[in-house]
Order: structure tokens, then sequence, then C-alpha cells
């Protein structure tokens, strides 16, 4: 048994012929392109038909395997694919600042829209007088805790941030720094807002005699009624001497002046006076002063981190500050 396949020759010139090779050029009759002729022995094409089989077996068992692979799946082998829509669950922050166009509180709301929170300021004075591009970026609301219709400010607010307090007789004091914020933490409770942050103040170490003064005892009852409504959300920071720059009647006092030198010193020397802290009143001259903007950055990481809550010092402040700014 012999098969021959014929192939157009590339060159008219004669090749010799050898009874050992399987080639041989014949010659035509007429002037016609000589022909190649291959002839292909019973073992060759026995070979060749192994291969094209093994070929066969190999895409029949693949296109079965994908077969099962889709019914498996439940899906059908001709099916097409389609588009699917993914919905992103993004948490967005709304903060409400009471006493946002004060010193702390407009730091606060600054700090805040410059990270892409929204952010509502309820004051009794509304919008601040100056012009700065941050200020465009915030809700403003005249208004006053003890009257304020909260469905106008609370509704939809993920923190409630509270920078109430002053200076007066220990009446008003007692209800500006205490009962104000008495207000505000149980109006947010009463809305469900998940979190209330309170500005408060450092001890200084006085003796208990001057920390039974209006101003002392209402923001210490400020802090009993921040933890015990929000006893795991809650964060109550006590900074000290507060620098930056204050705007006071269309005047800005530099604070930062006297403030940012006092810190690097006292924490210069800290190692230093640490023995004296145990001393009363002592804090009036050791005790640090804070950035307005580290406190404002407290605030910021309060209000994203929820691992953060409690009563936070001064050096405590600062570190979270630092988390942020990192």
């Amino acid at each position: 048994m012999a098969s021959f396949l014929s192939l157009p020759a590339v060159s008219a010139r004669s090749i010799p012929s050898a009874s050992a090779s399987a080639f041989s050029l014949r010659r035509p009759l007429f002037h016609t392109p000589p022909t190649f002729h291959f002839k292909i022995t019973d073992g060759f094409c026995f070979k060749i038909w192994i291969q094209v089989a093994s070929y066969l077996v190999i895409v029949i068992v693949t296109m079965y395997r994908v077969s099962c692979s889709y019914a498996e799946a439940g899906v059908s082998a001709d099916s097409k694919p389609n588009t699917i829509d993914v919905v992103a669950d993004v948490k967005s922050e709304r903060i409400v600042v009471l006493g946002g166009n004060g010193f702390v509180g407009s730091a606060i709301c600054k700090a805040a829209v410059s990270r892409g929170i929204e952010v509502i300021s309820l004051s009794r004075s509304g919008r601040p007088t100056y012009s700065d591009a941050w200020v465009d970026q915030v809700t403003w609301i005249s208004g006053d805790v003890f009257y304020v219709n909260w469905d106008e400010v609370l509704v939809g607010a993920t923190a409630v941030v509270s920078t109430l307090g002053g200076f007066g007789s220990d009446e008003q004091m007692k209800r500006i720094n205490g009962e104000a914020n008495v207000v505000a933490v149980n109006a947010a409770k009463e809305y469900g807002i998940p979190k209330f942050i309170l500005i408060s103040v450092h001890d200084y170490n006085l003796p208990s005699f001057l920390l039974s003064s209006g101003y002392f005892t209402g923001k210490r009852k400020a802090e009993s009624e921040v933890l015990s409504k929000y006893p795991n959300s809650g964060i109550v920071l006590r900074p000290a001497f507060i620098y930056g720059k204050r705007r006071v009647d269309g005047f800005e006092l530099p604070l930062d002046l006297v403030g940012k030198p006092a810190e690097r010193i006292l924490r210069a020397i800290e190692n230093f006076t640490k023995p004296l802290s145990s001393l009363p009143a002592s804090d009036l001259l050791l005790a640090p002063p804070v950035s307005v903007d580290d406190v404002a950055l407290a605030v910021i990481n309060g209000v994203t981190d929820d691992d953060f809550f409690g009563v936070f010092t001064i050096d405590q402040i600062k570190e979270a500050a630092n988390k942020v700014r990192v």
C-alpha cells in the first residue's frame, strides 16, 4: 500500500535521484511545471493517524469538561456576560457644631470641611462676619440651644460637637457650661445621634474649693451627662489653655505668639517638672498649652474613629491630632 502527494516545484532544474530517498522527480511530457512527489509509507500514515486521533480525543474531553463546569455553575454554555451593578456602602459624616463660629468651633468647622465632612453650625450669632473659602461650605444656623427647633439641626447628623462655654457669674457659668450642654446631649440622644463630643477643660490640679466654682461645676456636669448617655461613644476633651489666631470684634489676636513657644518650652522641661505636678494648682504654670488646630483634629479623629471614646487629657489630644495629621 502506497500513496502519493503532488506539489508544484519551485525550480525546473533536475534533482539527482537516490534509491534511499522517498523523493523522485519526473520530467513532464508537456511543457508544464515539474511536480514533486512524496511517497508516504504505511508506517508514516499510521503515525499521522495516531496523532490526529489523539488531538481529537483531547478536544472532545476538553469540550466535555467545559460543559460540565457550566452545568455545575447553573450557566448555559451559550450564555452572554451581563453587566453587574455594584453599589458601594460609603459612610458619609454629617456633624453639628454647637458654637461653630467661635474660636474653637470655627477651627473644627474648617478642619471638618477640608476633609469632606458635611458641617452644620448652631450659634446665637449665626454666620461669621469674615469671609474665608471654607465658610461657604458650612450651613450656618442662628439659634439658642434652649429654644432651637432641633428638627432643623439634628436630623441626619452622625455626631454632635459642643464647644459651648463661657464666663460670668456662678449662675451664668453653670447655665452656659452645664445646663446648655445637658440640653444638647439629651436632644442628640433623643434624635438617635450616635456620637457626642464635648470640649471641656483641664482641671489644672486645682484644690476642690476652686473646682466648686460655677465654671468647673458646669463643665463637669456636662461631662457626666455625655458619659452617662454615651458610655461607648461619648468623647470628652480636656485641653489646657488653647492658643491660635482668635478673632475678637473684627481683630485677630495672635495667641499663638505666646502659646506655641510656651508649649515647646514646657514639653522640653517636663521631665524636670514632673515632681512638681503633685502640688496644688501647679498645672496653672506647668500644663502645656494646646493648639486650636490640635483640638480640631482630635475632634475629627473622634468623628471618624469608632474606637475613640472616653475622657482625653492634654497629651492624648495631641496624640489623636497626630493620627489625623499623618
